[in-house]
């Protein structure tokens, strides 16, 4: 059988969203390896691979200390065989497919944590905007150790988001390690149905702020929708926008395409490139579709800023759409293929590398900010990696050399020169329902506001 990527899901995220029903998976061995190439050392060579794995199994089923399922055995096999590939790949049970499917539409049961793989550990990439997580304060970068007392160390991705899932209204206790922190933290959380609200917008003087938390189903009619209302708020008066997709974890890839065509009324958006050239894309914007205008634009982006929303941030810098302000993203370049495998779930296998519109990969490297603002005087602490490039089993680089940031056609505004990159000492506590606290979002407007006017497109 052979698939295409006209016949399966694109996928964009950093990781698995935890906190979602999950069920038993089927055995999928023989439809797994009747799509499979000839491997590169021959057909024989395959065999007697082939052949020594069925060895294991047999000697699995007749002397472990109990009975073992088969679908169990297969299941760990495939979670292993794909998970060692890079970080992304994953083998999904027939529930935990339509469970992915789920969380892409923007609402599903959980406790809103995009997480991926740390050496056997759940590593958070970042809380869900208004989910049990971001309120309880979990931060990207913390690593997981256990769930109820119990640990996840040496469980596969899924097997470790599947201790986080439970029905809305009870509880779980997760244990946490925080760099910086000598001692485990502890969380309560309650789960809940959550409603991912993929686009939140508000006024602040002439400049509309849009955030963009997740990038699902939702995030362009949303995207739309915030422009429309803070044109009608700003009587008509909007004088330009910023962009926040600060750890945004990233999501759909047409979704990112749809966003960056909001902003844009030609050039390139993004290419993907896999092992054979016939399965090479690319994505231009769509004369017409612009809703923005030629008003000012700029970005928010930090190292909680992955894959889509790099894709977003990247083709508005490189059309010289919009100036990037904030600190280097996490550098996930690669685009996963959700194929199903007819009623035994799914495969999530990493078929491409994705390019922005001037021919740089961001993989394990990121979106470098035309303008470098941090958050905080102290450095961001990270217990584990960072960004993509200090993950296990990472994805090479391919097209790195490229500039980090391409040339502007114009220099930087001359305020540009006078942005601090760290908050004075006596900044106060970050607060996010008060604006003022927030130190990149206070230097995003100052930039946005010296950046040249333009016209508003009409509503749409």
């Amino acid at each position: 059988m052979k698939f295409t990527r006209t016949s399966a899901a694109l996928l964009l995220g950093t990781g698995f969203v935890a906190g979602i029903a999950a069920g038993p998976g089927g055995a999928v061995l023989a439809h797994a390896l009747g799509s499979r190439p000839a491997a590169a050392e021959g057909v024989d060579q395959t065999d007697r691979l082939l052949a020594l794995f069925g060895d294991v199994v047999g000697l699995v089923r007749t002397n472990y200390v109990e009975p073992v399922a088969p679908h169990k055995l297969i299941d760990n096999a495939l979670n292993g065989m794909l998970s060692g590939l890079d970080p992304h790949s994953a083998y999904m049970t027939e529930q935990q497919w339509r469970d992915m499917q789920t969380e892409t539409s923007g609402q599903f049961g959980g406790i809103g944590l995009e997480v991926t793989d740390n050496d056997g550990l759940l590593q958070v990439v970042s809380p869900i905007d208004g989910t049990p997580a971001a309120r309880a304060g979990l931060k990207p970068g913390d690593l997981i150790t256990s769930v109820d007392g119990k640990t996840i160390e040496g469980l596969s991705l899924q097997e470790a988001v599947a201790e986080m899932r439970g029905p809305p209204g009870t509880t779980l206790r997760l244990t946490v390690k925080r760099e910086g922190q000598d001692a485990p933290l502890e969380f309560t959380l309650t789960r809940q149905i959550v409603h991912v609200p993929a686009v939140t917008s508000r006024l602040l003087g002439d400049i509309g702020v849009i955030r963009i938390s997740e990038f699902t189903e939702q995030a362009n009619p949303g995207l739309r929708a915030a422009l429309r209302k803070l044109k009608v708020e700003s009587g008509g008066h909007l004088r330009g926008i910023v962009l926040d997709l600060r750890n945004d974890p990233g999501g759909l890839l047409d979704q990112a395409i749809a966003v960056s065509n909001d902003f844009l009324d030609h050039g390139d958006i993004v290419s993907t490139r896999g092992r054979r050239s016939r399965d090479d894309q690319n994505w231009s914007a769509a004369p017409g579709a612009n809703v923005a205008g030629k008003m000012p634009v700029v970005v928010l982006i930090d190292n909680g800023t992955a894959s889509a929303a790099e894709i977003v941030a990247g083709a508005l810098q490189d059309n010289r759409r919009a100036l990037v302000l904030g600190t280097q993203s996490f550098g996930k370049g690669s685009v996963q293929t959700l194929i199903p495998l007819d009623g035994n779930g799914a495969v999530r296998l990493t078929t491409a590398r994705y390019y922005t519109p001037s021919g740089r990969s961001i993989q394990g490297l990121g979106i470098t900010p035309n303008v470098e603002v941090h958050a905080s005087r102290k450095p961001q602490a990270h217990f584990g990696p960072a960004h993509e490039a200090d993950l296990l089993h990472v994805l090479a680089n391919q097209g790195g050399d490229k500039p980090a940031v391409p040339p502007l056609p114009v220099e930087l505004p001359a305020v540009a020169q006078q942005i601090p990159k760290l908050p004075p000492p006596d900044w106060p506590a970050f607060d996010p329902a008060k604006p003022a606290t927030d130190f990149q979002l206070q230097q995003a407007l100052v930039l946005v506001r010296a950046m040249p006017a333009g016209p508003q497109a009409a509503s749409r």
